[in-house]
C-alpha cells in the first residue's frame, strides 16, 4: 500500500511540473530532434541585386537603402513573418524566383507586361522616370529620337534594354548600337562619363545620386516624355498570393502614416512616392 502511494505522489509531481513547463514556455514549439526552440513565423526570403543606390547598396557590409528599409518596415513586428534579404546578380533574381528560392524581390524593378505574366506584383513604393543621360559638350543627343547610330551600354533583361531593343526593330534602317555588360550602373557611368559610348537611359533617381556621389559633373540629364506611371515595385513570385495581400496592404499603411515619405525623403532627398489612388 504504501508503494502504491509513493508512486501516485511521484506522478502527481511530474504533472505539476509539466505544468509548469508548458507555462513558461512563451508559446514557442520545441523541435522533437533536438529539443530546440523553433519559430512558428514563415521565413520570406527577399533577395536583391544591391544595386543603384539609393534605392539597394551595402553599407559597412549591410545591406540598406529606400527598399530595404521599407522591406524590413513592412514586417516589423509582424506575428505571422519573418524576413531574411539575400544578394546576387541581376538575372538571378529572376532565375530565383521561378525556381521558388526566393520569394520576394526589391531592385529598382518597374512594370513590364512581360514580367506581370510571370510574376505577381506588389503595390508601388516608389516614382522613378527614366532620363536619358550624355555627356556636357555633346549637342547630337538632344531627345530620345536622336539615338539612332549612337551607342549605349545595357544590361540584359532590363526595362531600358527592352525598350531600347523595341527601338531597333522599329528603326532598323539606323538603330542604336547596344553593347551588353555585367557591370553595375555606377561603373557603367564612370565609361559614359569617360566617352566610351554615347549615351545611357536609366531612372531619374538613380542618375542623379550617382552623378552627385561619383563628381560626374561632365554628364547632362535629359527628362523624357512618358505615358506610363514610371513606379518601382516589389515583385513576387507566382502563387505567393497570401504574402501579396498582406505586403499589399502594409504598404499602404505605410503611406498613410507617413513611413514612405519619412524614407523618400531620407534616401531619395525629396518626395518621389507613387499617387496614392495607385497604392492598391
Amino acid at each position: 500500500m504504501k508503494k502504491i502511494i509513493k508512486y501516485s505522489s511521484l506522478a502527481a509531481l511530474g504533472l505539476v511540473a509539466a505544468g509548469v513547463l508548458v507555462a513558461c514556455s512563451g508559446g514557442e514549439k520545441k523541435d522533437a530532434a533536438s529539443g530546440e526552440a523553433t519559430s512558428s513565423k514563415k521565413e520570406i526570403i527577399v533577395v536583391t541585386n544591391a544595386t543603384p543606390k539609393p534605392f539597394n547598396y551595402e553599407e559597412n557590409g549591410e545591406l540598406t537603402g529606400y527598399e530595404i528599409e521599407v522591406v524590413r518596415a513592412i514586417f516589423k513586428d509582424s506575428d505571422k513573418y519573418t524576413v531574411k534579404f539575400e544578394k546576387t546578380e541581376w538575372s538571378g533574381v529572376f532565375a530565383g524566383l521561378d525556381a521558388d528560392r526566393y520569394q520576394m524581390a526589391v531592385s529598382n524593378i518597374s512594370y513590364t507586361k512581360e514580367r506581370a505574366e510571370k510574376y505577381l506584383y506588389a503595390a508601388p513604393t516608389a516614382k522613378n522616370p527614366n532620363v536619358l543621360v550624355v555627356k556636357k559638350d555633346d549637342s547630337s543627343i538632344k531627345s530620345f529620337d536622336d539615338i539612332g547610330g549612337k551607342s549605349t551600354e545595357v544590361v540584359q533583361g532590363t526595362t531600358s534594354a527592352k525598350q531600347l531593343e523595341d527601338y531597333n526593330k522599329q528603326h532598323s534602317d539606323n538603330p542604336t548600337i547596344l553593347n551588353y555588360v555585367k557591370g553595375d550602373f555606377q561603373q557603367i557611368m564612370v565609361r559614359l562619363s569617360d566617352g566610351r559610348f554615347d549615351y545611357k537611359i536609366f531612372d531619374k533617381i538613380g542618375v542623379e545620386t550617382v552623378i552627385k556621389d561619383q563628381g560626374l559633373d561632365n554628364l547632362k540629364v535629359i527628362e523624357l516624355p512618358s505615358d506610363q506611371q514610371p513606379y518601382v515595385y516589389p515583385l513576387l513570385a507566382k502563387g505567393q498570393d497570401e504574402l501579396k495581400a498582406f505586403v499589399d496592404k502594409r504598404i499602404q499603411e505605410l503611406y498613410k502614416d507617413g513611413t514612405l515619405e519619412k524614407l523618400s525623403q531620407q534616401f531619395f532627398g525629396g518626395s518621389y512616392l507613387p499617387a496614392e489612388a495607385d497604392i492598391k
